[in-house]
């Protein structure tokens, strides 16, 4: 009889990663990413790595409560059975829930080392359904020249989707901002994401303000309150392109943006839900009608191809925002996905999910 793979190391250290230049969003600005990196090791040698990408101005998650969370769950996690992975998830989910990106963390690192024993790709245990992703570009919050600028690096890249950020600012500021990115980006689409800064009417105007300009938004992603739905579909019924992100937390989120018809689309995050919340989502979403979009935290390409594998495998994500990697000094980590911006490329992975070095 074959031996069931367990559980029987589990480590993790920080690390810390500079940006290029300040990650800006309504709510706060991130300079250095502050992550975790988490191994887990399996009988018979294999051995997975996963990244916690906690980002305080999004939910109030640091890294100190990650390592919190991994130091004391750490007995429980041991031993667990890596082939009944859902079952080890529902367990980690328990031990985890103070730190999603914790979880999220663990349970790349547990799927890591699973694929590669049975050497597939983590790209294939998803579902191999499309092999090349187009990412946008994010557009962080500042003045009107910096966004122009940005605008115009990103345009000649080859990207055709910008995305926004907005809200913190007088709508002048945002409507100035995106009248000079989309400028210089002349077809490219726009997606603003207000990171639940704005009110319903503020959302409303600011879009309505663009004028001609308004047929080039083709989403505007989490315009407001996260616990408001009604708010979030009041920006719906307006006739706006809604997604829902920081509103999406768990299923029982899900269902009630379901029930209240709140969004169009959701924003799929493996740091907000862990790597098999995600999975879970993005089923229950799609089997409700509803669009699906992968994004992330500020991440490294650890954490970004473990989510371009999901959407990958899994398809049918119309829209795809995997772009962080973009904004680091110096990637930590090599491999996964290649890199051909803004295509990323899964069918070269192998086995897990094909990162290594950190």
């Amino acid at each position: 009889m074959t031996r069931v793979p367990r559980i029987l190391h589990l480590a993790f250290r920080p690390f810390d990663v500079e940006l290029r230049e300040p990650f800006g969003i309504a709510t706060g600005t991130q300079t250095v990413a502050k992550n975790l990196l988490v191994e887990v090791g399996l009988e018979g040698g294999a051995l997975g790595i996963g990244e916690a990408a906690p980002f305080p101005a999004v939910n109030g998650e640091t890294r100190e409560d990650a390592e919190r969370a991994l130091a004391s769950g750490r007995d429980r996690l041991l031993g667990l059975e890596a082939l009944t992975w859902r079952a080890a998830a529902r367990r980690a989910h328990d031990v985890l829930a103070s730190s999603p990106s914790a979880l999220c963390a663990f349970e790349t690192a547990l799927l890591d080392a699973l694929t590669r024993s049975l050497g597939i790709s983590l790209f294939a245990f998803f579902g191999g359904a499309k092999a090349e992703l187009i990412s946008d570009i994010t557009l962080t919050t500042g003045d009107a020249e910096q966004s122009a600028a940005q605008a115009a690096s990103a345009y000649q890249r080859g990207f055709r989707v910008l995305k926004v950020k907005v809200g913190g600012a007088p709508l002048q500021r945002d409507l100035e901002r995106l009248q000079r990115a989309a400028a210089v980006a002349p077809d490219a689409a726009l997606v603003l994401d207000a990171n639940a800064s704005l009110r319903a009417e503020e959302a409303i105007r600011l879009v309505r303000a663009l004028g001609a300009l308004r047929e080039r938004v083709v989403l505007f992603e989490q315009p407001t309150p996260p616990s408001d739905v009604h708010a979030l579909r009041a920006v719906r019924e307006a006739g706006i392109k809604v997604a829902a992100d920081e509103s999406a937390r768990t299923l029982a989120d899900l269902e009630e943006l379901i029930d209240e018809q709140a969004c169009d689309v959701i924003n799929v995050k493996i740091m907000k839900t862990g790597l098999v919340g995600a999975l879970d989502m993005a089923l229950g979403a799609r089997a409700a009608g509803i669009e699906l979009m992968i994004g992330g935290m500020v991440e490294t390409r650890l954490a970004m191809t473990t989510s371009a594998c999901l959407a990958g495998g899994l398809g049918g994500f119309s829209f795809v925002d995997l772009d962080t990697p973009l904004f680091l000094a110096k990637d930590p980590f090599v491999g996964g996905f290649e890199d051909a911006w803004p295509r990323l490329k899964l069918g070269s992975i192998t086995h897990g999910h094909g990162v290594h070095g950190g």
